[in-house]
């Protein structure tokens, strides 16, 4: 039976994550910068997040300001939350050439269907 080797087998993961490292810097070089979008229907608000939630922009138009502060309030919230899952599908585009289904998976980063919510790539 062969023996194990700990530090060889060490290195060798050492290297196959530096190459993974590699290829996730190269896709984010050419997606430049991932950001998630949404607006409402007649685009008196629209959110941007970057993955995993964080905003980064938030518009309202003086027609998102007739309507009560607390339903801005919940359009924000609910603007934020889908684009925060756009966000997340295109990290999980950007990377999953480099780092394939279930690592990003692991990570949180999931695809979007097409059709949710009106959403193409």
């Amino acid at each position: 039976m062969a023996e194990f080797d700990i530090g060889r087998e060490a290195d060798r993961l050492a290297q196959e994550m530096d190459r993974a490292g590699e290829r996730a810097r190269a896709q984010f070089e050419r997606s430049g910068p991932i950001t998630g979008r949404a607006q409402t229907g007649d685009g008196a608000i629209t959110v941007e997040v970057v993955p995993g939630g964080k905003l980064k922009n938030v518009k309202l138009t003086p027609y998102a300001l007739r309507s009560a502060p607390e339903v801005i309030a919940q359009q924000i919230v609910e603007l934020a939350n889908q684009a925060t899952r756009r966000a997340g599908d295109r990290m999980y585009q950007t990377l999953a050439p480099a780092l394939g289904d279930g690592q990003l998976r692991s990570m949180g980063y999931e695809p979007v269907p097409d059709d949710e919510d009106g959403y193409r790539r």
